[in-house]
């Protein structure tokens, strides 16, 4: 969801060569994975890559806190609901990786990598 991010240029991408998919934290969700059956069974693609970055805004407050905020502030019933924050990006990737490879909505040739990007450097590093 990041804006200092530029995933065509950082991938070395043209308008059209891919379906981006962003949402807070890169987290693989259910939003995210109904896109991805989307993209992959309508539209054909094949592989995806989980994109999270450094000194992402998520890893900065935790579920409560923001659900703390909210009951604070709105008139809505917040005790439900889960916004998915973390605290390392590493380990985030790692996780969203693993749901995607790991759902039987997509097949099992289904091509999975995660990648975090630094914000400081602009460089992107594979995560294992």
């Amino acid at each position: 969801m990041d804006g200092r991010f530029d995933a065509y240029r950082s991938l070395g991408l043209r308008e059209g060569d891919a379906h981006l998919i962003r949402n807070a934290g890169g987290v693989a969700s259910d939003d995210a994975i109904r896109s991805l059956v989307i993209s992959h069974w309508r539209l054909g693609t094949e592989r995806a890559f989980v994109i999270g970055h450094t000194q992402c805004g998520m890893a900065t407050f935790t579920d409560e806190e923001l659900r703390r905020l909210l009951a604070e502030k709105t008139r809505a019933e917040v005790d439900h609901l889960y916004f998915l924050t973390f605290s390392d990006v590493d380990e985030r990737v790692r996780e969203s990786v693993r749901i995607l490879r790991e759902t039987p909505l997509l097949p099992d040739d289904y091509e999975v990598a995660g990648l975090v990007f630094d914000v400081e450097t602009g460089l992107l590093r594979p995560v294992a």
